[in-house]
C-alpha cells in the first residue's frame, strides 16, 4: 500500500524533499553561528540589525507589552509575532540561530509547497506546478543586461563569471539601475524571514477556495472562522500581507457569488481579531503616511513612457506570456487572477510607508501567482510543434537566467561576524547587571552590545524606524543633545522622562560624544579596554 502510494504521488513527493533542502540549506547558508559569534551574510546585515534585537529583547529581556527595541517610549508599530515566536524558541533553549533557521525554513517550504498545489489545482499539470516554483525561484526580469555589461560575455570567461558571481547586477533604487533585481529575488526571503509564513497561509486559504469553487461547495464553517483568525493575525505577524489578503479577498467576493458567504465571515472575523491592531496603528503617526503616489520606483521621474519601461525591464518575457496565460485559461482561473491584479494596482498607485521600495511586497506577491499562469501559458506552446518547443525552452532560459545570476550571489556571499554571549565580555556584562526591560542611551546605531544583550537602546539605525512612520529626525537631535553638555538638570529630565537608566559609547561612535561630560557627571560602571565599550549608570545622579 505504501510502494503504491509512493509510486502515485512520486513526483510530489520528489518535491517536496527538494523544497526541505532548498529551504533549509538557504536560510541556514545564510545565517550561522561559529565560534560564540553569529555570522549573517553580507545582503541579510542590514535587515537583521533590527531582526536580532528584536528576537533577544523577548528571549532575553523583557518585551511586554511589545516595544519597539530600537525606538523604544510606545507600542511597538512593526509586525512582531514572528520574532515574539523566535525569541520563544531563544528562551527555552535553542540557539539563536537554529531558532530562527527552523522557522524561517519550514516557512519558506510551506511557500513553495502552496505553490507547487495552487499550481497543480488550477491546470492540473505537474509541469506546471515545477515550473510555476522555478520562476518563483529564478526571477524572469532582465537584470543579466546589467551583469554583462559589468562582465562582457566570452566563453568560458562567463561561466566562471556567473559561478564565481557575489553581487546583484542591478538593485533599484539602491543603484544606477532600472532594475529591482533585489526585490524579485531569494534575497527578499533570506532578509525578510517573517514574509514567506503568511503568505504561505494566505495562498493555502486561496487554495481551499477555489477548491470549493471548482466541486461547486462552500467551506465549512469552522475552516471559514479559521480562515478569519488567520488573516486576523497578519496584522500582528505581517501587516503587509493582511492588506494585501483583505484586498484580494474583496476581489474574490465581487468575482466568486459562491463564496461570498464564506468570504465574508472571514472578512468580518479576520476584523475583529485584527481590530485592536488596526486602531492603534490608524491612532499614530504612521497613518498619515499612506498616500497617493503612483508609479512605484519610477515615480521620481513619473511618466507613462518610464513606467512601462520599468515594468518591461522588471517583467522581462513575462509581460508578454503573462497576459497570454491569463488569455489561455478557463473562466474561474481568470476571476482568480483579476483579485491577484489588485495588487499590481494598488502597488503602482499609493504608497504604504514612507519609503515607497517596501511596496515591493505588493508584487512579490502578484508575481507568485504571475508565474503560475506564465508556466501555464509555456505549458500550452509546449504542446505546439517541435520548433515551438525549442522556442519555450529559450523562454525559460531567459525567465531564470537573471535568477541564476542573482542565486550565486546569496550562494556566494561573505559573512559579518557579530561576538555573542558569553564570548563577548560587553553583551555578558550588560546582561548579569542590568535589568532586562533596561533603556539604553547608545551612540552606536546597528548591532550594540545592549540591543544584542536584549535591552532596548534609545535610537537604533534610524531608517529601520523611519520606515514605520516613528519621528526619528526628533530623536536623533535629542541624542545628539544628551551626548553633549546639557545642564544636568535638564539632562536628569529628559533620561527620566525616556526611562533611561544606562549610557553606552565605545571609540567609533555614531553620535559625537562628550566623554569628560559624561565622566563628570554619571558613575561608570564598566569600562573595557580591549572592546573600547563603557557603560555610565544615571541611576544615583536622575532617579
Amino acid at each position: 500500500m505504501i510502494k503504491k502510494f509512493i509510486i502515485k504521488n512520486i513526483a510530489e513527493i520528489s518535491f517536496v524533499f527538494l523544497a526541505i533542502f532548498f529551504s533549509s540549506w538557504l536560510m541556514f547558508s545564510t545565517f550561522s553561528y561559529r565560534d560564540g559569534s553569529m555570522l549573517v551574510a553580507s545582503k541579510a546585515w542590514s535587515d537583521f540589525a533590527s531582526h536580532i534585537p528584536l528576537i533577544r529583547s523577548f528571549s532575553l529581556g523583557s518585551n511586554f507589552p511589545p516595544e519597539y527595541p530600537i525606538f523604544p517610549g510606545s507600542p511597538i508599530r512593526y509586525h512582531f509575532l514572528f520574532y515574539l515566536v523566535v525569541g520563544f524558541l531563544e528562551k527555552f533553549g535553542l540557539r539563536v540561530d537554529i531558532a530562527l533557521n527552523i522557522l524561517s525554513a519550514v516557512s519558506f517550504f510551506l511557500l513553495l509547497y502552496i505553490i507547487f498545489k495552487l499550481s497543480k489545482l488550477l491546470f492540473k499539470k505537474y509541469f506546471i506546478a515545477f515550473l510555476a516554483v522555478v520562476l518563483f525561484l529564478f526571477n524572469g526580469s532582465l537584470s543579466f543586461l546589467y551583469f554583462f555589461k559589468a562582465h562582457p560575455l566570452s566563453f568560458p570567461g562567463t561561466f566562471y563569471d556567473i559561478l564565481n558571481n557575489q553581487i546583484f547586477p542591478a538593485f533599484a533604487p539602491y543603484d544606477k539601475s532600472l532594475i529591482s533585481g533585489g526585490f524579485w529575488n531569494l534575497n527578499v526571503f533570506t532578509n525578510q524571514r517573517h514574509f514567506a509564513l503568511p503568505l504561505a497561509i494566505f495562498l493555502s486559504i486561496i487554495y481551499f477556495l477555489i477548491k470549493a469553487e471548482k466541486i461547486n461547495k462552500k467551506i465549512s464553517l469552522k475552516l471559514t472562522i479559521l480562515f478569519g483568525i488567520l488573516i486576523g493575525i497578519f496584522s500582528f505577524l505581517h501587516g503587509a500581507v493582511f492588506v494585501m489578503s483583505i484586498s484580494i479577498l474583496a476581489c474574490i467576493f465581487l468575482l466568486f457569488p459562491k463564496q461570498r458567504i464564506s468570504i465574508a465571515i472571514i472578512l468580518l472575523v479576520a476584523f475583529f481579531v485584527s481590530l485592536p491592531r488596526t486602531l492603534f496603528l490608524w491612532s499614530v503617526e504612521s497613518a498619515n503616511i499612506f498616500k497617493i503616489n503612483p508609479g512605484y520606483l519610477a515615480a521620481n521621474n513619473f511618466s507613462f513612457s518610464n513606467w512601462i519601461n520599468f515594468w518591461l525591464l522588471n517583467l522581462g518575457l513575462g509581460s508578454i506570456l503573462i497576459p497570454l496565460g491569463f488569455l489561455l485559461s478557463g473562466r474561474t482561473e481568470k476571476k482568480l487572477y483579476l483579485s491577484f491584479f489588485i495588487l499590481f494596482t494598488l502597488g503602482n498607485i499609493f504608497q504604504f510607508s514612507p519609503d515607497i521600495a517596501t511596496n515591493h511586497k505588493f508584487f512579490n506577491l502578484w508575481i507568485i501567482i504571475s508565474n503560475i499562469y506564465i508556466a501555464f501559458a509555456l505549458y500550452k506552446l509546449w504542446q505546439k510543434k517541435i520548433y515551438v518547443k525549442l522556442l519555450v525552452l529559450i523562454f525559460i532560459f531567459f525567465l531564470t537566467f537573471s535568477g541564476i545570476i542573482d542565486f550565486f550571489a546569496i550562494k556566494n556571499d561573505t559573512f559579518y561576524s557579530i561576538s555573542d554571549y558569553p564570548k563577548n565580555p560587553d553583551i555578558l556584562w550588560i546582561i548579569k547587571n542590568t535589568s532586562k526591560d533596561a533603556v539604553f542611551l547608545n551612540s552606536n546605531y546597528i548591532y550594540n552590545p545592549a540591543s544584542i544583550s536584549g535591552r532596548k537602546i534609545f535610537l537604533g539605525w534610524p531608517y529601520f524606524s523611519w520606515s514605520l512612520g516613528y519621528d526619528t529626525d526628533g530623536r536623533d537631535i535629542l541624542s545628539h543633545q544628551l551626548f553633549t553638555s546639557e545642564p544636568i538638570n535638564v539632562e536628569c529630565q529628559i533620561l527620566r522622562q525616556n526611562k533611561i537608566k544606562y549610557i553606552i559609547i565605545q571609540d567609533k561612535n555614531d553620535i559625537i560624544v562628550n566623554n569628560q561630560y559624561l565622566d563628570d557627571s554619571f558613575r561608570k560602571v564598566y569600562d573595557n579596554k580591549i572592546t573600547t565599550t563603557k557603560i555610565y549608570s544615571v541611576i544615583k545622579s536622575c532617579y
